[in-house]
């Protein structure tokens, strides 16, 4: 299940996609379109900045806007760096990996089945974009 934290990013991102390219938007207009608690998308935000998806200005005419063409924004790309891991166990997870202390791996079926839902669910998440979310689309 999706946090509300990735929920908010994506909310927020596909807002940012749908307007006119590169003119900053304040935080309090996305927070009121999009109904999005203004502190907690001010973080949101400036954690997409570090990572170098979204760019800000400040002053007169300022806000945030976006680095990286929102085609090129994987979807997959947001999660893992809002939420963390896509696999639903972490002895599945490509970039988050970690061994479970009480299961032998090659042996377990939920390990192989939770390889299944990680594999299919990336197949989307990977090839679809915060542009894909817009409805420009």
């Amino acid at each position: 299940m999706l946090s509300k934290k990735t929920q908010y990013a994506l909310k927020a991102l596909t807002f940012m996609a749908e307007r006119k390219k590169n003119v900053p938007i304040l935080i309090a207009e996305i927070a009121q379109k999009k109904k999005i608690p203004l502190k907690f998308l001010e973080n949101i935000l400036l954690q997409l900045k570090k990572d170098g998806l979204l760019e800000s200005k400040k002053g007169k005419g300022g806000g945030y806007f976006y680095k990286v063409d929102p085609k090129k924004i994987t979807l997959a790309h947001v999660m893992r760096l809002v939420e963390g891991p896509i696999a639903l166990l972490p002895c599945v997870s490509l970039n988050f990996y970690q061994k479970c202390k009480d299961c032998d791996e090659k042996k377990c079926g939920l390990n192989r089945v939770m390889k299944q839902v990680r594999d299919n669910t990336l197949l989307i998440l990977e090839n679809r974009t915060i542009y894909d979310l817009t409805a420009k689309k």
